[in-house]
């Protein structure tokens, strides 16, 4: 009898079909639905997941500025920046955040959960968030997901 060895499956670039998945991010809390959408846009949740290859879907959040925190979080949370220059560091509550920019603090909260090299940035060019219900991705024809 002869040895067969098992054959591992490695993606390439250019075979994987990426779909479309739409989100409603009403009443869902901020991190847990941040931790499922870096999941599907690095496409661990696909048998076919090559680490060096993007086998992620495309992600569509709409009503980021429904999206909630639990505890004392809302009041707690910050969102630092710093410029480079001397005393250049600004940190913005999560309370004004959310009014201003609802879609940056969904980005931000996936982003962070990404690799940090150059896949990682690509797979960031998958996600699109709206702080409304509407989104222009309709020709695209999303699946509703539950995260």
């Amino acid at each position: 009898m002869a040895n067969v060895t098992p054959k591992t499956y490695v993606a390439k670039p250019g075979e994987v079909q990426a779909k479309w998945l739409v989100v409603d991010a009403t009443d869902l809390v901020l991190g847990r639905l941040a931790a499922s959408v870096a999941t599907v846009l690095q496409g661990k949740h696909r048998p076919t997941y090559t680490p060096h290859v993007d086998t992620g879907d495309f992600v569509v959040i709409t009503n980021a500025e429904k999206v909630r925190l639990t505890g004392r979080k809302p009041e707690q949370k910050t969102y630092d920046r710093y410029s480079g220059y001397p005393s250049g560091r600004r940190v913005i509550p999560f309370r004004t955040m959310i009014e201003k920019k609802p879609d940056e603090v969904m980005r931000l909260a996936v982003r962070r959960m990404l690799p940090k090299n150059r896949l990682g940035k690509q797979m960031l060019r998958k996600l699109k968030v709206y702080a409304g219900p509407s989104h222009p991705h309709e020709a695209q024809n999303p699946v509703e997901w539950k995260p």
